[in-house]
């Protein structure tokens, strides 16, 4: 389990439980609900499952952000099949809507930076809707670039964005 990190205004980063896997689920659909013009689909996909599932791999991670001891943001990532070495691509990033711009999402980000700094890998990859403005404006602030490996498709509706981290990156 992840050590919480935590600064004065910080909230508590911590390895996400099974037993928040409603909430988290919960968090994640709100989130989305945001940035989809005509609704999320209904495709009966069992969300609290998805969850559990995803805190429970071996091969990746899931972090909770908690204010007033609830999941209010969450970063979940692993190493997506096929990628190169040094890669790893978060799956979800998401701050529940009641706690935007609050230092939530950077608070995350800078701990996901720091445990890839320490840990490895040193580039990540991810996809934002192509509607999601807010997503795309926050992660430009951080430093996130078009992947050049993944230009955008006419038909797609993701853009593609990695991060390399800042620091040294020894035996690379």
């Amino acid at each position: 389990m992840t050590t919480p990190h935590r600064t004065a205004d910080s909230p508590v980063i911590r390895t996400a439980l099974a037993a928040e896997a409603g909430d988290v689920a919960a968090l994640h659909l709100r989130a989305r609900s945001t940035y989809y013009p005509d609704g999320i689909p209904d495709d009966g996909t069992d969300w609290p499952a998805v969850r559990r599932e995803a805190i429970a791999r071996p091969d990746g991670r899931v972090l909770c952000a908690l204010r007033d001891g609830r999941p209010a943001g969450l970063a979940s990532f692993r190493t997506p099949p096929n990628a190169p070495a040094g890669t790893v691509k978060p799956f979800r990033f998401h701050v529940d809507p009641d706690h935007r711009r609050t230092g939530i999402g950077t608070a995350l980000h800078a701990v996901c930076a720091q445990e890839r700094r320490a840990n490895g890998p040193h580039t990540a990859v991810l996809d934002v809707h192509i509607d999601n403005r807010r997503a795309q404006n926050f992660y430009a602030r951080l430093g996130r670039t078009p992947d050049p490996a993944h230009p955008p498709a006419p038909d797609d509706h993701h853009l593609y964005l990695r991060f390399a981290v800042p620091g040294d990156h020894p035996g690379e």
